[in-house]
């Protein structure tokens, strides 16, 4: 018994004649139970020397000994003259009684008639002893009844949830997916508004009951009135950027294609220089190029591809070029694809509105001016345009396979580019669905899809995601109705102003910043969902590649020559970056691809072409590519929302940092020290504190909420403070399948090589290595907290 229970306020002098009861108090605090030893002999030798006429004369005490005193207990909070605060709930009644009898001060608030005979004795303990023996058996009836009736501990809820997550699964079903696919599509795209509205109606029309609006107004950067064009001053001959003359009749031509073939937030402006052929713009051809020419204010041709374009950019920019002509490579599009004629759009834009950086664009932020992102005048082109501007003929990829487009060395070009777009303010909006969770409503699963309101740019993709969130959510109503919810809350986004720089779920972050930090547990991404019919590509946060892997292996038990893909953590386009990058937040994302063709097919997805080019009812006519992510992004949804303890593997994400740190360029002592001690505190981590994952019997309330938000935060400590642009600030991410390394330390190597300085270099290595150091003491402070509560407790 503690201190707190069985400590008693030293006494007045008018109560000195209970005295012994503090000693006895004392007594008990060493060890001595409170109900028995002292207080019992003491109540004993009371009833000895109690004087029978004093007895009869004072009819307040008669059978007082058991019922008064628990009448007194309850009445104690309106006797104004008694200090009882000091006595605990778990005092002996008895002790409690006789400390009051002995007090000279002590009134009795109780009647009761004399007795009549000494009889009254013998059936007061009569009935005491009726009364204990009812009580006892009625105690073991209840006991019996209780371990009967009450559930016994989840012993194996993990295969009941699997029979859950299968009935609910079974009910996505392609035709339904290609339904809702086709009633998108019907619907007018003109106003990114009016698609959101119809979504919510959608979404609400299923059965979640929490469907919300969310409007920002955003600074958008929209095509002008005509097209911008590229003249060719050898020959004067002008160009549209889908490589059509300019004299070409408009009617002839998609007037939507030639509007919204243009880099959003690009400089504005007409520039006249020679054209420099960079080819992939790495910093190799940088110092290529720079060795043999001055490349101030001239225009660079560019292949988009290999690293990100903003990166790229950026180099480009800092070298002192004034203009940019962007073309997709043929030899690395998929051999099926065919967009050697068709230009796109891009946005340099690397998130959010460009106006409120930082910080939501709700009704009175500050709006900065920042019409354009870049000095650089940025224009995409076709790769039929760039053959023209280079003098090579159109059939150059059809000899003995694909020749990659370059410049010939003794060509001269001279070109005119003239941009002209438009920076105005437009409303786009965001759908917010909540499914509330049961046991942990203030944890959130984020699942994200969108819609575009661009008029015929991006594909049909955003119809794709939405449509598939849609199904989800149509097959998960249908066992919510039936009485079932998830653990933690299910949060449905169709986010507008992706097309922009993920601007809808910037802004939404951003505005409920301090929320999510504390809530959200996973994002689920469908950005783009089936770009491609070859293969199957899947990508997790290192904490979550265990669980998109099984998923997969769940997926396949009904299917034949099923074959799982190896999930990676590798930079992806949409808008799961600010989650990723701001929020240190765990995320997964399934997706259809086609087989790259060359190692720098990556980032590709970065053009946005036009809706006609990628039809997906030619990618997926039966729509069971669909049926398939739907699937996959539903099972992993369901398990991280509804399993006790979070399916995140902490030792996964420490061998990740180990294998990132491999190679001679990264090989430093104190970041490999530093690495095996986050591994070893991981290790730890996962083979004790994670039992709760796998035994029911030590899931304490307590614990698994604290072991989740343990497993929660993982990530968080890999952010970097400041990261090149394109580049993720998530160390944890790669840049795509060809390298391990950390992307941050890559990047200033190639700027050491650039700028001949290892200043960058030093930065990055104390970026990361912070990063490693505090994710291991993070780990070493939550074993820290288990062992002190655990030793708590007993």
């Amino acid at each position: 018994m503690g201190e707190n229970e069985c400590s008693v306020p030293s006494l007045s002098p008018q109560d000195k004649k209970m005295a012994y009861h503090k000693v006895n108090a004392d007594q008990r605090a060493q060890g001595h139970s409170p109900y028995l030893d002292n207080d019992d002999l003491q109540a004993t030798a009371l009833e000895l020397e109690w004087d029978m006429e004093k007895e009869l004369e004072e009819p307040g005490f008669d059978h007082f000994r058991l019922d008064g005193a628990v009448q007194h207990h309850q009445g104690n909070s309106q006797t104004p003259d008694l200090d009882l605060e000091s006595i605990q709930p778990s005092s002996s009644p008895k002790g409690r009684f006789q400390r009051l009898q002995e007090d000279p001060e002590y009134i009795s608030h109780y009647t009761r008639q004399a007795p009549k005979s000494n009889r009254c004795s013998s059936f007061q303990i009569l009935k005491v002893f009726c009364t204990a023996l009812i009580l006892f058996i009625f105690g073991i009836v209840i006991g019996y009844y209780a371990r009967k009736k009450c559930p016994s501990p989840p012993t194996s809820q993990e295969p009941n949830n699997l029979h859950i997550y299968h009935e609910i699964l079974k009910e996505i079903k392609a035709e339904n997916i290609e339904q809702i696919y086709r009633d998108l599509l019907r619907f007018p795209r003109e106003d990114g508004v009016d698609i959101a509205m119809k979504i919510l109606v959608q979404w609400t029309s299923q059965g979640l009951e929490d469907v919300r609006l969310v409007n920002y107004s955003v600074l958008l950067d929209l095509p002008g009135s005509s097209s911008n064009t590229v003249t060719l001053k050898n020959s004067g001959e002008c160009f549209y950027p889908s490589g059509q003359q300019c004299n070409t009749e408009t009617k002839t031509l998609r007037s939507q294609d030639l509007l919204y073939s243009y880099a959003a937030y690009s400089a504005k402006g007409t520039l006249e220089a020679e054209l420099v052929d960079v080819q992939y713009g790495t910093v190799e051809d940088l110092i290529r190029i720079q060795a043999i020419t001055n490349v101030t204010k001239k225009i660079a041709l560019l292949k988009l591809g290999q690293s990100p374009l903003l990166y790229k950019l950026s180099l480009l920019e800092d070298a002192g070029f004034g203009g940019v002509l962007l073309y997709v490579d043929p030899c690395d599009l998929p051999k099926t694809t065919d967009l050697a004629d068709k230009a796109f759009m891009v946005s340099l834009n690397g998130g959010g509105d460009p106006s409120t950086p930082g910080y939501a664009s709700i009704d009175g932020s500050y709006r900065q001016n920042r019409l354009n992102l870049t000095t650089l005048l940025v224009q995409p082109i076709s790769a039929v345009l760039a053959k023209k501007l280079i003098s090579l003929p159109e059939d150059t990829d059809q000899k003995d396979g694909c020749v990659p487009l370059q410049m010939p060395a003794t060509d001269k070009n001279i070109i005119s580019l003239n941009i002209q777009s438009v920076t105005t303010y437009k409303t786009i909006s965001n759908v917010i669905g909540y499914l509330k969770g049961t046991v942990f409503p203030d944890r959130y699963v984020v699942i994200g899809s969108h819609h575009n309101s661009l008029n015929t740019y991006g594909g049909q993709e955003w119809a794709s995601s939405t449509a598939i969130i849609t199904a989800f959510i149509q097959a998960l109503m249908l066992k919510v109705k039936r009485g079932w919810r998830p653990d933690r809350t299910i949060v449905f986004c169709s986010w507008g102003g992706t097309s922009f720089g993920n601007i809808g779920s910037y802004e939404w972050a951003e505005d409920l910043k301090r929320v999510l930090q504390r809530n959200v547990v996973a994002y689920v991404s469908l950005h783009n969902p089936v770009r491609g019919n070859s293969t199957l590509h899947p990508v997790a946060s290192p904490s979550l590649q265990q669980l998109a892997a099984e998923s997969q292996s769940f997926n396949c038990a009904e299917k034949t020559n099923c074959l799982g893909s190896n999930v990676s953590s590798v930079q992806i386009q949409g808008d799961s970056d600010y989650f990723i990058n701001h929020l240190g937040v765990p995320a997964t994302q399934f997706s259809y691809e086609d087989i790259k063709t060359s190692e720098n097919s990556s980032f590709l997805s970065e053009a946005l072409f036009p809706a006609h080019t990628t039809k997906t009812e030619e990618l997926d006519p039966s729509f069971s590519l669909h049926e398939t992510i739907a699937k996959l992004t539903g099972q992993v949804t369901l398990q991280i929302a509804n399993e006790p303890v979070l399916p995140f593997n902490a030792l996964d994400v420490a061998l990740e940092v180990q294998n990132s740190l491999k190679g001679d360029e990264v090989e430093i002592p104190q970041l490999l020290a530093v690495a095996s001690r986050l591994r070893d505190t991981a290790e730890l981590f996962q083979s004790g504190e994670m039992r709760p994952a796998n035994d029911p019997t030590e899931r304490a309330p307590i614990r698994v909420r604290m072991l989740n938000d343990v497993l929660q935060s993982l990530e968080k400590s890999f952010l970097v403070h400041r990261a090149p642009p394109g580049l993720y600030r998530n160390i944890l991410y790669r840049l795509d399948e060809r390298t391990s390394q950390f992307s941050v330390l890559l990047e200033a190597l190639e700027h050491c090589k650039l700028h001949q300085s290892n200043e960058t270099i030093q930065a990055a290595l104390s970026e990361v290595l912070n990063s490693i150091n505090s994710a291991q003491v993070y780990f070493k402070a939550g074993l820290d907290v288990f062992e002190t509560t655990l030793a708590g407790k007993k």
